[in-house]
């Protein structure tokens, strides 16, 4: 390394060494740099700091933590409010309103722009009117030199940005993400594995290729499944979403599509305007209960639910809730059926649930109450004592609930096995546990259970393996499997033995069927290709993948109903 004598502007570049190799004269010119900020902007500066004499810094409100510096030729202008330890790297450009936690650092050359104008047809660009989101970046983040990060974003904490990323949408934590738009390759915390001799290079290669397949055939099939009618007197597109062609229009379908372009391109469909996606899915629910009905046969909104008992309405909660967050947007209600109810009326309706006899509407039951509880407490700016109350009860009452032979809320039956109770308890923990970042009691129970469920023959193979199966048992693996390494071996083997049928199973520019087809060829019509079967299908590869340590070979990651990340978690 250079001595700082060797060339005055040395310690501008690499500002890192400026505390260390400064001399008195340096340090007199950076005192006066920061004084003349802090009269200019009021800006509030830590110790041990260097703001470079060849940046260009003009904010309009500056909080610089301590041990921090911004190098020669940053640009930094708006609102601009970091932690201790952050690093504004040499030409990196840092604008809008853009707020860093602690331990943040930024490569060179890269634009963090937390602002934005409007693009409207009616007038030239540069006559148009600003808009100003924000960009909001947790704590130990690493964003890589030539990086993009647009307005809105939020990077969760322990991310790392890969160099070049354009970041178009929110980073959870702990995630590595890279390319353009920017997608989650693997979990910081998860190692990536090594070459094994046991077919993992080839598993990793085919989800790879179907991920690119995927990806470059999202616009294409989801366009197979809109319905087109004629554009309204205003101009605006008319149509519905249907989940394959021939089947009538629904708004499950509609937040299939939602999550599909969301999952794979970063983007909404192409079909609708994303204020219109959002209008649509927002705009039947009923004020006095928070549900959304179904749509009837011609594609219409049906009648004003008559309350929560109306299990029918009960996956609109998660499907357009989840649909309404990819977007950016949230239920223009609560979810008063839910809110209203007293604790007793949270153990009634639990305790009335068909465990027995119907296990998996039983856990979608759980499922469905869980989010309706999630989504009343992202409405409250600060949780009330009553969904407070609500939610320990709706976690009290499973664990006390929950079998400690089994980990499940019910038993076997003769006809079906373990089926409609791993079904049952995969909805059930969705909801509740995973989505609220909590531990599943008993986990080894579970694993055992669901690995019993899963060497089931009446319930795998051609005609009979479904998304959902696949998936009850997929993620229980990977959630229990967090907890402890029981039976670890066996679960990785049976993710393992999945993935060459389920990629099998695609079609080209129509994606994946909900059921395996009959060795004859599909006869039904949840064997051929659709918008749901896609999106649970892409859910389940990537949880099998995670199991087997390759989830980055997907280059995406679930973001909606299916995200591996807890959506909110429940205050201490």
């Amino acid at each position: 390394m250079h001595h700082p004598d060797d060339d005055p502007k040395l310690l501008d570049y690499n500002a890192w060494l400026f505390q260390e190799h400064a001399d008195e004269s340096q340090r007199q010119a950076q005192r006066e740099r920061q004084d003349a900020l802090v009269r200019r902007c009021q800006a509030t500066i830590g110790p041990r700091t260097f703001i470079s004499e060849l940046a260009m810094v003009a904010p309009t409100s500056l909080r610089l933590g301590a041990d921090s510096y911004i190098a020669a030729h940053a640009y930094v202008t708006g609102t601009v409010h970091t932690g201790d330890d952050c690093t504004i790297n040499a030409f990196s450009v840092v604008r809008g309103t853009v707020t860093m936690g602690n331990a943040v650092r930024i490569g060179a050359h890269t634009s963090i722009l937390g602002f934005n104008h409007s693009m409207a047809p009616d007038r030239p660009v540069f006559r148009q009117a600003g808009t100003e989101r924000g960009i909001t970046i947790g704590d130990d983040v690493w964003i890589g030199s030539n990086a993009v990060l647009l307005d809105g974003v939020t990077v969760g904490s322990h991310a790392v940005i890969g160099a070049g990323s354009v970041v178009t949408r929110d980073v959870p934590d702990w995630a590595v993400v890279g390319g353009n738009p920017a997608r989650v390759l693997r979990d910081r915390r998860v190692p990536k594995p090594a070459a094994r001799g046991d077919g993992s290079v080839e598993a990793a290669r085919g989800l790879a290729d179907l991920a690119r397949r995927a990806t470059a055939q999202a616009r294409a099939l989801i366009a197979r499944c809109w319905q087109q009618d004629a554009l309204a007197p205003d101009g605006t597109p008319s149509g519905r979403y249907v989940d394959a062609p021939g089947a009538r229009p629904t708004l499950r379908a509609h937040a299939d599509a939602v999550e599909i372009s969301q999952l794979l391109l970063g983007e909404p469909p192409a079909e609708l305007p994303a204020r219109e996606h959002v209008r649509r899915l927002r705009q039947n629910q009923d004020p006095r209960t928070g549900l959304t009905p179904l749509l009837d046969e011609e594609g219409r909104h049906g009648p004003a639910p008559s309350g929560y008992a109306d299990g029918a309405l009960h996956y609109h909660i998660l499907s357009l809730g989840y649909a309404l967050d990819l977007l950016g947007s949230r239920f223009a209600h609560p979810i008063v059926a839910v809110a209203d109810m007293t604790p007793q009326e949270i153990v009634d309706t639990l305790n009335g649930q068909p465990w027995q006899d119907m296990g998996w509407a039983a856990g979608a039951g759980v499922d469905s109450l869980s989010t309706a509880l999630m989504w009343n407490l992202l409405r409250e700016p600060h949780p009330s004592p009553h969904t407070l109350t609500q939610c320990d009860t709706l976690f009290g009452w499973l664990h006390t609930h929950c079998r400690p032979d089994n980990a499940m809320w019910t038993g076997p039956r003769p006809q079906d096995g373990l089926l409609q109770v791993v079904n049952g308890y995969y909805r059930a923990v969705r909801g509740s546990f995973a989505q609220f970042g909590l531990p599943v009691p008993h986990p080894e129970q579970a694993i055992d259970t669901v690995l019993e469920h899963a060497a089931d023959v009446r319930h795998f193979g051609p005609g009979l393996t479904t998304a959902c199966n696949a998936l009850d048992v997929a993620h229980p693996l990977w959630l229990a499997g967090r907890q402890t390494g029981h039976r670890r071996a066996e679960a990785e083997e049976w993710a393992r033995a999945q993935l060459a049928g389920i990629l099998e199973q695609w079609v080209d520019g129509q994606g994946f069927p909900f059921r395996f087809p009959s060795p004859g060829g599909p006869d039904h019509q949840d064997q051929r290709p659709g918008l749901q079967g896609t999106e649970m299908w892409l859910a389940v590869l990537w949880y099998l993948a995670d199991i087997l340590g390759m989830a980055d070979s997907l280059g995406y990651r679930p973001r909606g109903v299916h995200r591996p990340e807890p959506a909110l978690s429940l205050p201490r």
